[in-house]
């Protein structure tokens, strides 16, 4: 046996003995590799300052942190070499993690497995080379910590234990990283269940507020009817409400509402309140009468409720005469004034009101009366116009009266319009919702317009 022959068969004793060049596990251990999605990630600061600290602690000029994949050798790490992979050749890495524990070739030359290996045989010149396995907690070895000298040189027993303490190192950086894209992934699957669950609740909100308002305006002849609603966020269901619906003859019932709080429980109340208010009016047209039903209706359905909800609310008949008039009857429990736009450009706001509603049982709510004649507008609203802010300062009924005095036209679309172009001017629509409806009474024609200016002047 040559001198050669000797060491090559002392160097095969000195290390674990290894069969093959593909793990028994090997179809397990690549899903090991896939789970901690580790391969063709950009350089990292930990995974290099191992490498630095391996080759500073070995002194060699080389040190490498890899994972073996299905046909190739993926560097994570390298200090003192640049390379990105090799193929998943025999006799270094892909041999190094076929036993368990580190290992180490102390003259490449010598060893008849690693000398077939290129980086041996080539240009590199590989000659000392020790790898520690990168164990898994499940047993399975993703690469290897190496470090690596163009020089031939022995290795003691505490050196490859520290090769391997480096190895751990590897897998708790590894597994605080997997731990962290699990975090993250899990923060991306909550995200986009939020969105799921939040475009549902729209589409719950969109539907049951759609019942909260008439589908449609009715046409009441010798009237103008127009009404605006700007809801709340969606996923949260606002608790305004209005509505106009016929009383027989030629009467008319308006009612405009709000609810407290917001969600599904505020618009169950709204619901309630909305369809009262058409139950009450079918046993009576008088409107103090009608809310006070309506207040014993809520104060029953609040009852014994953890946070009760309370209701403001208007509820008005519009009678239309013979003379082209029409008679206004109404009683407010606790919401903004309703406000009468004359057609001589003044305004009164008709502010008498009873409490708000399921308040107390047994309130009193005074009847209203006022005559809207030819050309005048009746507007009413919710207190998401007047709450409404910029800057601190909030929009306010004086802001209102003021902006409705400079109003430019009388009927009921443009009186609707004028408000709401005035609140998007001081603050776009934010967090409340708002209604406005408005009635106007159609102007005289120009004829008798005329005629009465004449009688006028003849008086």
């Amino acid at each position: 046996m040559t001198d050669a022959e000797s060491a090559a068969s002392a160097g095969d004793q000195a290390r674990p003995q290894v069969s093959g060049l593909i793990p028994p596990n090997e179809a397990e251990r690549l899903r090991a590799v896939r789970r901690y999605d580790i391969l063709d990630t950009p350089p990292d600061g930990a995974f290099d300052r191992i490498a630095a600290l391996a080759a500073r602690i070995f002194e060699v000029p080389v040190a490498t942190v890899t994972i073996v994949d299905e046909d190739r050798i993926w560097f994570k790490a390298t200090h003192g070499v640049d390379v990105t992979q090799i193929g998943r050749d025999p006799g270094l890495c892909a041999s190094a993690i076929l036993v368990d524990g580190p290992t180490a070739i102390e003259d490449a030359t010598l060893d008849p497995v690693a000398y077939n290996n290129p980086l041996v045989r080539g240009e590199f010149g590989l000659r000392y080379y020790a790898a520690a396995p990168i164990t898994t907690s499940d047993g399975y070895n993703l690469g290897t910590v190496n470090v690596i000298d163009r020089v031939p040189r022995q290795t003691g027993d505490t050196e490859l234990e520290t090769l391997g303490d480096l190895a751990s190192i590897v897998v708790d950086e590894l597994e605080l990283r997997l731990s962290a894209i699990r975090e993250v992934r899990l923060e991306r699957r909550r995200r986009e269940e939020v969105q799921r669950s939040k475009g549902q609740v729209e589409e719950v909100a969109r539907t049951l507020q759609q019942t909260l308002l008439p589908p449609r305006m009715p046409q009441v002849p010798g009237m103008e009817l127009s009404a605006f609603y700007h809801a709340a966020p969606l996923q949260e269901v606002g608790g305004d409400f209005y509505d106009v619906f016929p009383l027989g003859g030629r009467r008319w019932a308006i009612s405009i509402g709000d609810v407290s709080g917001k969600g599904v429980n505020a618009a169950a109340l709204t619901s309630l309140a909305r369809y009262a208010l058409r139950g009450a009016a079918i046993q009576t047209s008088d409107p103090s009468l009608v809310m006070a039903a309506l207040n014993e209706t809520i104060v029953a359905d609040q009852a014994g409720q953890d946070v009760p909800r309370y209701c403001t609310a208007v509820f008005c008949v519009i009678e239309q005469t013979d003379s082209g008039s029409a008679q206004v009857r109404l009683a407010n429990g606790g919401h903004p004034p309703a406000v009468v736009c004359r057609a001589d450009g003044s305004i009164e706001r008709l502010t008498e009101s009873g409490p708000m509603l399921g308040w107390l049982p047994d309130s009193q709510y005074p009847t209203l009366e006022t005559l809207l004649g030819p050309g005048d507008g009746l507007l009413f609203y919710t207190d998401g116009i007047t709450d409404a802010r910029r800057y601190g300062q909030r929009f306010g009924e004086g802001r209102l009266a003021a902006a409705l005095a400079d109003r430019p036209h009388n009927n009921a679309k443009s009186l609707v319009r004028w408000v709401r172009n005035l609140m998007n001017e001081f603050d776009p629509p934010g967090y409340d919702d708002v209604a406005v409806i408005s009635i106007s009474v159609e102007p005289a024609p120009v004829q008798e317009r005329q005629l009465t200016g004449l009688w006028a002047a003849g008086d």
